[in-house]
Protein backbone atom coordinates (compact mmCIF):
# COMPACT_ATOMS: atom_id res chain seq x y z
CA UNK A 1 0.00 0.00 0.00
CA UNK A 2 1.10 3.51 -0.67
CA UNK A 3 1.79 5.89 2.14
CA UNK A 4 0.69 9.67 2.29
CA UNK A 5 2.25 11.86 4.72
CA UNK A 6 -0.10 15.07 5.77
CA UNK A 7 1.18 17.81 7.92
CA UNK A 8 -1.67 20.56 9.02
CA UNK A 9 -0.13 23.71 10.84
CA UNK A 10 -1.38 25.72 13.58
CA UNK A 11 -4.13 27.66 11.78
CA UNK A 12 -5.85 24.60 10.28
CA UNK A 13 -6.05 22.78 13.77
CA UNK A 14 -7.10 25.86 15.66
CA UNK A 15 -10.48 25.11 16.93
CA UNK A 16 -12.14 21.82 17.26
CA UNK A 17 -14.14 22.28 13.82
CA UNK A 18 -10.83 22.40 12.03
CA UNK A 19 -9.89 19.43 13.49
CA UNK A 20 -12.54 17.55 12.75
CA UNK A 21 -12.22 18.72 9.01
CA UNK A 22 -8.37 17.82 9.05
CA UNK A 23 -9.90 14.06 10.20
CA UNK A 24 -12.37 13.81 7.26
CA UNK A 25 -9.90 15.12 5.14
CA UNK A 26 -7.25 12.47 6.31
CA UNK A 27 -9.62 9.76 6.00
CA UNK A 28 -10.71 10.45 2.06
CA UNK A 29 -7.32 9.16 1.63
CA UNK A 30 -7.48 6.50 3.33
CA UNK A 31 -10.57 5.17 1.83
CA UNK A 32 -8.34 5.18 -1.45
CA UNK A 33 -6.42 2.24 -0.11
CA UNK A 34 -3.15 4.54 1.11
CA UNK A 35 -1.61 4.35 4.55
CA UNK A 36 -2.09 7.57 6.03
CA UNK A 37 0.16 9.44 8.19
CA UNK A 38 -0.85 12.88 9.56
CA UNK A 39 1.58 15.12 11.14
CA UNK A 40 0.28 18.30 12.96
CA UNK A 41 1.06 21.69 14.62
CA UNK A 42 0.06 23.19 18.33
CA UNK A 43 -3.44 24.84 17.83
CA UNK A 44 -4.02 28.26 16.94
CA UNK A 45 -1.79 30.40 19.29
CA UNK A 46 -1.11 27.62 22.05
CA UNK A 47 2.68 28.26 21.42
CA UNK A 48 2.47 31.73 21.71
CA UNK A 49 0.52 31.19 24.61
CA UNK A 50 3.01 29.02 26.35
CA UNK A 51 6.49 30.99 25.69
CA UNK A 52 4.11 34.29 27.46
CA UNK A 53 3.71 31.52 30.60
CA UNK A 54 7.35 31.08 30.84
CA UNK A 55 8.12 34.79 30.45
CA UNK A 56 6.19 35.48 33.50
CA UNK A 57 8.17 32.80 35.29
CA UNK A 58 11.53 33.47 34.15
CA UNK A 59 13.03 36.28 31.86
CA UNK A 60 15.12 33.42 30.11
CA UNK A 61 14.04 29.80 31.10
CA UNK A 62 16.20 26.96 30.68
CA UNK A 63 16.40 26.18 26.92
CA UNK A 64 15.86 22.21 28.00
CA UNK A 65 12.48 22.96 30.02
CA UNK A 66 11.41 25.14 27.24
CA UNK A 67 11.31 22.40 25.17
CA UNK A 68 9.82 19.83 28.09
CA UNK A 69 6.90 23.07 27.69
CA UNK A 70 6.92 23.97 23.90
CA UNK A 71 6.81 20.08 23.26
CA UNK A 72 2.92 19.88 25.09
CA UNK A 73 1.54 22.13 22.37
CA UNK A 74 1.25 19.23 19.97
CA UNK A 75 -0.07 16.68 22.04
CA UNK A 76 -2.98 18.70 22.49
CA UNK A 77 -3.49 18.21 18.95
CA UNK A 78 -2.58 14.97 18.31
CA UNK A 79 -4.68 13.60 20.94
CA UNK A 80 -8.11 16.19 19.58
CA UNK A 81 -7.77 14.70 16.22
CA UNK A 82 -7.00 10.88 17.28
CA UNK A 83 -10.61 11.51 19.20
CA UNK A 84 -11.91 12.77 16.08
CA UNK A 85 -10.93 10.14 13.88
CA UNK A 86 -12.62 7.59 16.31
CA UNK A 87 -16.06 9.79 16.71
CA UNK A 88 -16.08 9.80 12.61
CA UNK A 89 -15.81 5.91 12.97
CA UNK A 90 -11.95 5.15 12.05
CA UNK A 91 -9.18 3.83 14.32
CA UNK A 92 -6.26 6.06 14.56
CA UNK A 93 -3.37 6.01 17.04
CA UNK A 94 -1.28 9.58 18.41
CA UNK A 95 1.83 9.87 18.87
CA UNK A 96 4.62 12.17 20.82
CA UNK A 97 7.82 12.58 18.55
CA UNK A 98 9.21 10.32 20.50
CA UNK A 99 7.06 7.45 20.29
CA UNK A 100 7.02 7.95 16.64
CA UNK A 101 10.83 7.22 17.30
CA UNK A 102 12.41 10.31 15.79
CA UNK A 103 15.47 10.72 17.50
CA UNK A 104 17.56 14.45 17.10
CA UNK A 105 20.72 15.77 18.24
CA UNK A 106 21.01 17.35 22.09
CA UNK A 107 21.03 20.81 20.84
CA UNK A 108 17.66 22.47 22.71
CA UNK A 109 15.12 24.79 21.08
CA UNK A 110 16.88 24.24 17.34
CA UNK A 111 17.67 20.35 17.10
CA UNK A 112 17.95 18.30 13.79
CA UNK A 113 16.62 14.95 13.31
CA UNK A 114 19.23 11.97 13.39
CA UNK A 115 17.31 9.44 12.33
CA UNK A 116 14.34 7.75 12.68
CA UNK A 117 13.06 4.46 13.83
CA UNK A 118 10.00 3.61 11.71
CA UNK A 119 8.99 -0.01 13.43
CA UNK A 120 6.57 0.87 15.49
CA UNK A 121 4.90 3.52 12.86
CA UNK A 122 4.82 0.68 10.40
CA UNK A 123 3.23 -1.55 12.41
CA UNK A 124 0.41 0.36 13.46
CA UNK A 125 -0.19 1.43 9.50
CA UNK A 126 0.12 -1.92 8.65
CA UNK A 127 -3.08 -2.92 10.83
CA UNK A 128 -4.78 -0.24 9.25
CA UNK A 129 -4.57 2.87 11.57
CA UNK A 130 -4.21 6.49 11.44
CA UNK A 131 -1.10 7.68 12.42
CA UNK A 132 -0.94 10.88 13.96
CA UNK A 133 2.06 12.50 14.70
CA UNK A 134 3.21 15.03 16.87
CA UNK A 135 5.31 18.01 14.58
CA UNK A 136 8.13 19.65 15.96
CA UNK A 137 9.83 17.29 18.61
CA UNK A 138 11.82 14.78 19.32
CA UNK A 139 14.15 13.01 21.92
CA UNK A 140 17.87 12.90 22.26
CA UNK A 141 20.02 9.74 22.55
CA UNK A 142 19.57 10.48 26.45
CA UNK A 143 16.46 10.82 26.49
CA UNK A 144 15.86 14.61 26.62
CA UNK A 145 13.05 16.21 25.01
CA UNK A 146 13.76 18.26 22.14
CA UNK A 147 11.93 20.51 19.82
CA UNK A 148 13.40 21.51 16.16
CA UNK A 149 13.08 25.05 15.81
CA UNK A 150 10.67 27.51 14.00
CA UNK A 151 9.07 25.73 11.04
CA UNK A 152 9.62 21.82 12.72
CA UNK A 153 6.61 20.44 12.20
CA UNK A 154 7.28 20.73 8.41
CA UNK A 155 10.40 19.30 9.13
CA UNK A 156 8.89 15.92 11.36
CA UNK A 157 6.64 15.68 8.18
CA UNK A 158 9.43 15.46 5.27
CA UNK A 159 11.75 13.59 7.15
CA UNK A 160 8.59 10.75 8.41
CA UNK A 161 7.72 10.57 4.32
CA UNK A 162 11.29 9.77 3.99
CA UNK A 163 11.34 7.43 6.32
CA UNK A 164 8.43 5.66 5.25
CA UNK A 165 9.19 6.01 1.69
CA UNK A 166 5.98 7.52 1.26
CA UNK A 167 4.71 8.07 -2.11
CA UNK A 168 4.31 12.31 -1.34
CA UNK A 169 3.92 14.69 1.51
CA UNK A 170 1.01 17.08 1.28
CA UNK A 171 1.65 20.40 3.29
CA UNK A 172 -1.60 22.26 4.34
CA UNK A 173 -1.54 25.28 4.97
CA UNK A 174 -3.76 28.48 5.31
CA UNK A 175 -2.48 29.56 1.93
CA UNK A 176 -3.48 27.37 -1.38
CA UNK A 177 0.50 26.91 -2.85
CA UNK A 178 3.89 28.91 -3.29
CA UNK A 179 3.61 32.31 -5.64
CA UNK A 180 5.72 33.88 -7.29
CA UNK A 181 5.90 36.42 -4.47
CA UNK A 182 4.09 37.47 -1.34
CA UNK A 183 0.53 38.34 -2.62
CA UNK A 184 -0.11 40.90 0.04
CA UNK A 185 2.36 43.08 -1.02
CA UNK A 186 2.96 42.47 -4.35
CA UNK A 187 0.80 43.37 -7.51
CA UNK A 188 -0.33 40.40 -9.82
CA UNK A 189 1.56 37.79 -7.89
CA UNK A 190 0.12 34.78 -8.72
CA UNK A 191 0.43 31.10 -7.57
CA UNK A 192 3.00 28.52 -9.15
CA UNK A 193 1.91 24.77 -10.21
CA UNK A 194 5.38 23.84 -10.16
CA UNK A 195 8.85 24.70 -8.61
CA UNK A 196 12.11 22.81 -7.94
CA UNK A 197 13.94 21.74 -4.77
CA UNK A 198 16.91 24.60 -5.52
CA UNK A 199 14.61 27.37 -6.39
CA UNK A 200 11.80 26.45 -3.50
CA UNK A 201 15.29 26.46 -0.53
CA UNK A 202 16.17 29.75 -1.84
CA UNK A 203 13.41 31.09 -2.03
CA UNK A 204 12.72 29.88 1.40
CA UNK A 205 16.13 30.65 3.09
CA UNK A 206 15.55 34.57 1.61
CA UNK A 207 11.94 35.10 3.37
CA UNK A 208 9.50 33.09 2.01
CA UNK A 209 7.43 32.00 4.17
CA UNK A 210 5.51 29.19 2.72
CA UNK A 211 7.94 26.53 4.02
CA UNK A 212 11.22 26.05 6.35
CA UNK A 213 14.08 25.77 4.20
CA UNK A 214 15.00 22.88 6.81
CA UNK A 215 12.34 20.79 5.45
CA UNK A 216 13.44 21.84 1.50
CA UNK A 217 16.40 20.48 1.82
CA UNK A 218 15.34 17.38 3.41
CA UNK A 219 12.78 16.77 0.70
CA UNK A 220 15.49 17.15 -1.97
CA UNK A 221 18.32 15.33 -0.49
CA UNK A 222 15.87 12.48 0.05
CA UNK A 223 14.08 13.07 -3.21
CA UNK A 224 10.43 13.70 -1.70
CA UNK A 225 7.80 15.30 -3.49
CA UNK A 226 6.43 18.11 -1.77
CA UNK A 227 2.89 19.45 -2.21
CA UNK A 228 1.80 22.60 -0.55
CA UNK A 229 -2.12 23.27 -0.16
CA UNK A 230 -4.51 24.93 1.09
CA UNK A 231 -6.18 23.65 4.03
CA UNK A 232 -9.65 24.95 3.35
CA UNK A 233 -9.83 23.76 -0.43
CA UNK A 234 -9.09 20.66 -2.25
CA UNK A 235 -7.68 22.60 -5.20
CA UNK A 236 -4.29 21.61 -6.78
CA UNK A 237 -1.15 23.41 -4.78
CA UNK A 238 2.29 23.65 -5.63
CA UNK A 239 4.16 20.51 -6.63
CA UNK A 240 7.93 20.90 -5.09
CA UNK A 241 10.37 18.15 -7.30
CA UNK A 242 13.90 17.63 -9.33
CA UNK A 243 12.54 18.51 -12.84
CA UNK A 244 10.10 21.11 -13.20
CA UNK A 245 7.56 20.21 -16.77
CA UNK A 246 5.47 23.60 -16.91
CA UNK A 247 6.70 27.23 -17.48
CA UNK A 248 9.99 25.86 -18.24
CA UNK A 249 10.64 29.36 -20.43
CA UNK A 250 10.48 31.44 -16.56
CA UNK A 251 14.09 32.74 -16.42
CA UNK A 252 12.88 34.29 -12.76
CA UNK A 253 10.17 32.05 -11.04
CA UNK A 254 10.08 34.17 -7.98
CA UNK A 255 10.77 37.45 -5.75
CA UNK A 256 11.30 37.51 -2.04
CA UNK A 257 12.15 40.16 0.23
CA UNK A 258 13.08 40.34 4.31
CA UNK A 259 12.61 43.35 6.13
CA UNK A 260 14.86 43.59 9.47
CA UNK A 261 18.77 43.63 8.18
CA UNK A 262 21.45 45.19 9.45
CA UNK A 263 24.75 45.96 7.76
CA UNK A 264 27.97 45.86 10.03
CA UNK A 265 31.82 47.29 8.40
CA UNK A 266 34.60 46.64 10.92
CA UNK A 267 37.68 48.83 9.79
CA UNK A 268 41.36 47.71 9.98
CA UNK A 269 44.60 50.14 10.65
CA UNK A 270 46.87 49.90 8.00
CA UNK A 271 48.82 47.66 7.11
CA UNK A 272 46.39 44.54 7.75
CA UNK A 273 47.82 41.40 8.25
CA UNK A 274 44.82 39.83 10.22
CA UNK A 275 42.28 37.31 8.71
CA UNK A 276 38.31 37.51 8.47
CA UNK A 277 38.16 34.02 10.14
CA UNK A 278 38.96 36.21 12.92
CA UNK A 279 35.68 37.69 12.78
CA UNK A 280 33.58 35.08 12.08
CA UNK A 281 34.53 32.90 13.95
CA UNK A 282 33.62 34.92 16.92
CA UNK A 283 30.35 35.14 15.31
CA UNK A 284 29.98 31.44 14.92
CA UNK A 285 30.80 30.51 18.64
CA UNK A 286 28.09 32.22 19.17
CA UNK A 287 25.60 31.34 17.10
CA UNK A 288 25.28 34.86 15.08
CA UNK A 289 24.03 34.11 11.10
CA UNK A 290 25.89 36.02 8.94
CA UNK A 291 24.81 36.67 4.96
CA UNK A 292 26.33 38.84 2.37
CA UNK A 293 29.98 39.43 3.33
CA UNK A 294 32.45 41.83 1.59
CA UNK A 295 36.00 42.51 1.70
CA UNK A 296 37.48 46.14 0.69
CA UNK A 297 41.13 46.03 0.81
CA UNK A 298 42.84 49.13 -1.14
CA UNK A 299 45.83 51.96 -1.01
CA UNK A 300 43.73 54.91 -0.25
CA UNK A 301 41.13 53.83 2.16
CA UNK A 302 41.44 51.54 5.75
CA UNK A 303 40.85 48.17 5.09
CA UNK A 304 37.52 46.86 5.88
CA UNK A 305 35.03 43.71 5.56
CA UNK A 306 31.16 44.84 5.59
CA UNK A 307 28.71 41.94 6.41
CA UNK A 308 24.97 41.73 6.87
CA UNK A 309 23.07 40.04 9.60
CA UNK A 310 19.41 40.23 11.02
CA UNK A 311 18.54 43.47 13.00
CA UNK A 312 17.43 41.16 16.15
CA UNK A 313 21.42 39.73 15.96
CA UNK A 314 22.60 43.64 15.87
CA UNK A 315 23.32 44.05 20.29
CA UNK A 316 24.54 40.43 20.28
CA UNK A 317 26.68 41.16 17.75
CA UNK A 318 27.88 44.57 18.97
CA UNK A 319 28.61 42.72 22.14
CA UNK A 320 30.80 39.85 20.85
CA UNK A 321 33.02 41.87 18.42
CA UNK A 322 33.92 44.79 21.35
CA UNK A 323 34.72 42.26 23.72
CA UNK A 324 36.88 40.68 21.37
CA UNK A 325 38.18 43.50 19.85
CA UNK A 326 41.85 43.20 20.69
CA UNK A 327 42.18 39.67 20.15
CA UNK A 328 40.44 40.29 16.37
CA UNK A 329 42.51 43.60 16.31
CA UNK A 330 39.95 45.85 14.25
CA UNK A 331 40.21 49.95 14.45
CA UNK A 332 36.74 50.69 14.79
CA UNK A 333 32.51 49.47 13.75
CA UNK A 334 29.93 51.37 11.71
CA UNK A 335 26.25 49.92 11.60
CA UNK A 336 23.62 50.53 9.43
CA UNK A 337 20.14 49.79 10.62
CA UNK A 338 16.90 50.14 8.42
CA UNK A 339 17.75 47.91 5.42
CA UNK A 340 16.19 45.09 4.00
CA UNK A 341 17.16 42.02 1.64
CA UNK A 342 15.38 41.77 -1.99
CA UNK A 343 16.09 38.46 -4.19
CA UNK A 344 14.96 37.03 -7.72
CA UNK A 345 15.54 33.56 -7.80
CA UNK A 346 15.11 31.31 -10.99
CA UNK A 347 17.24 28.46 -12.41
CA UNK A 348 17.06 29.81 -15.83
CA UNK A 349 19.51 32.18 -14.69
CA UNK A 350 22.46 29.69 -14.82
CA UNK A 351 22.32 29.91 -19.08
CA UNK A 352 20.71 33.28 -19.49
CA UNK A 353 23.61 36.53 -19.00
CA UNK A 354 22.66 39.78 -18.48
CA UNK A 355 19.84 39.64 -15.29
CA UNK A 356 22.12 40.90 -13.38
CA UNK A 357 22.60 44.00 -15.55
CA UNK A 358 18.91 44.11 -15.61
CA UNK A 359 18.30 43.80 -12.18
CA UNK A 360 20.43 46.57 -11.47
CA UNK A 361 19.21 48.66 -14.07
CA UNK A 362 15.58 48.31 -13.08
CA UNK A 363 16.76 49.50 -9.52
CA UNK A 364 18.46 52.47 -10.52
CA UNK A 365 15.38 53.49 -12.68
CA UNK A 366 13.08 53.53 -8.88
CA UNK A 367 16.41 55.34 -7.66
CA UNK A 368 16.80 52.77 -5.22
CA UNK A 369 19.91 52.67 -3.98
CA UNK A 370 21.96 49.18 -3.54
CA UNK A 371 23.98 48.88 -0.47
CA UNK A 372 25.65 45.00 -0.97
CA UNK A 373 24.71 42.24 -3.83
CA UNK A 374 24.88 38.78 -3.19
CA UNK A 375 24.49 35.86 -5.97
CA UNK A 376 24.46 32.25 -7.05
CA UNK A 377 23.72 30.60 -10.33
CA UNK A 378 19.94 30.70 -9.39
CA UNK A 379 19.89 33.76 -7.35
CA UNK A 380 20.45 37.49 -7.04
CA UNK A 381 20.16 39.26 -3.77
CA UNK A 382 20.94 43.34 -3.22
CA UNK A 383 20.67 45.09 0.17
CA UNK A 384 18.32 48.24 -0.09
CA UNK A 385 16.92 50.59 2.09
CA UNK A 386 13.56 48.96 3.79
CA UNK A 387 11.20 51.58 2.80
CA UNK A 388 12.09 50.75 -0.47
CA UNK A 389 11.46 47.18 -0.21
CA UNK A 390 7.93 46.71 -1.78
CA UNK A 391 9.20 48.82 -4.31
CA UNK A 392 11.72 47.35 -5.57
CA UNK A 393 9.78 43.88 -5.68
CA UNK A 394 6.93 45.13 -7.13
CA UNK A 395 9.62 46.74 -10.07
CA UNK A 396 11.58 43.04 -10.13
CA UNK A 397 8.10 40.58 -10.06
CA UNK A 398 7.09 43.10 -13.37
CA UNK A 399 9.70 43.71 -14.89
CA UNK A 400 10.52 40.09 -15.10
CA UNK A 401 7.19 39.01 -16.41
CA UNK A 402 5.65 37.23 -12.95
CA UNK A 403 1.99 38.97 -13.08
CA UNK A 404 -0.84 36.68 -13.86
CA UNK A 405 -2.09 39.73 -16.43
CA UNK A 406 1.59 38.94 -17.83
CA UNK A 407 1.21 35.19 -18.37
CA UNK A 408 -1.74 35.43 -19.69
CA UNK A 409 -0.40 38.21 -22.64
CA UNK A 410 2.47 35.56 -23.11
CA UNK A 411 0.46 32.29 -23.52
CA UNK A 412 -2.42 34.59 -26.24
Amino acid sequence: METIVMKFGGTSVATPEKIIGVAERAIREKEKGKRVVIVVSAMGKTTDTLLGLAGEISAEPPKREMDMLLATGEQITISLLAMAFKKLGHEALSFTGWQAGIETESVPRNARIEQIHTERLERVLDNGYLCVVAGFQGVDKIGNITTLGRGGSDTTAVALAAALGAEKCEIYTDVDGVYTSDPRFVTGARKLEQISYDEMLELANLGAGVLHPRAVEFAKNNRVPLSVRASYSDEPGTIIQEVITVEKNLIVRGVAFEPGVARVTVIYKKPFNGSLANIFTKLAENQIDVDIIVQSISDEFPPSVSFSISQESLEETRRVLTEAQSEIGFLSMNVEIGLSKVSIVGSGMVSNPGVAARMFDILRSQDIPVKMVSTSEIKISVVVPETDMKKSANALHEAYGLSELQVHQDIS
